[in-house]
């Protein structure tokens, strides 16, 4: 019977910044992380990109990699807040509202809470006829015929407004 003696290999995370200089990564920036034979077995040392190919550091092996960048959480925001905002704006008429109130409800209608049932036409404008999904009492919204960009820019606004509202 035949044997294998395995090593069992430790290395330590980064720490953030370059083992040479001492500068800081910041997030997205490319570094090279390396091992270092010592005398105490491999440690684990990061060198900034500009360190690196000046320096050209000894070292055993090496990766070039980066420090992943944080994604923004996304504000998870109650329904009943959304549905609040949506019922007081019913009877707007300036346009930023009715813009507002009309990202509302593709956002609700995306959520299955505001269904639509139909829609007329009234003074030059569209109009739907939309319910939530537990009432039977329709709620009408203009369409104001925004293009991707302008719903873009009303959705943007949104999530200003509600990130800043909760915090």
């Amino acid at each position: 019977m035949t044997t294998k003696n395995t090593e069992q290999w430790q290395v330590q995370r980064g720490d953030g910044k370059c083992a040479g200089s001492g500068k800081l990564f910041q997030p997205g920036e490319e570094y090279y992380a390396a091992l270092i034979e010592t005398e105490n077995g491999f440690e684990r040392r990061d060198f900034d990109c500009r360190y690196w190919q000046q320096e050209k550091p000894k070292v055993f092996c090496f990766w070039k990699t980066h420090v992943p960048v944080k994604k923004e959480k996304k504000l998870l925001v109650d329904n009943d807040i959304l549905i609040n905002i949506f019922e007081r704006l019913e009877n707007e008429q300036e346009p930023v509202k009715i813009n507002f109130r009309f990202v509302l409800a593709l956002i609700l209608m995306r959520k299955r809470i505001l269904k639509y049932e139909d829609s007329y036409r009234a003074k030059d404008q569209e109009i739907w006829k939309m319910r939530f999904t537990r009432e039977s009492d329709i709620h009408e919204v203009v369409n104001p015929q925004l293009n991707d960009a302008q719903i873009e820019q009303v959705s943007q606004e949104l999530s200003t407004i509600l990130h800043g509202e909760l915090q």
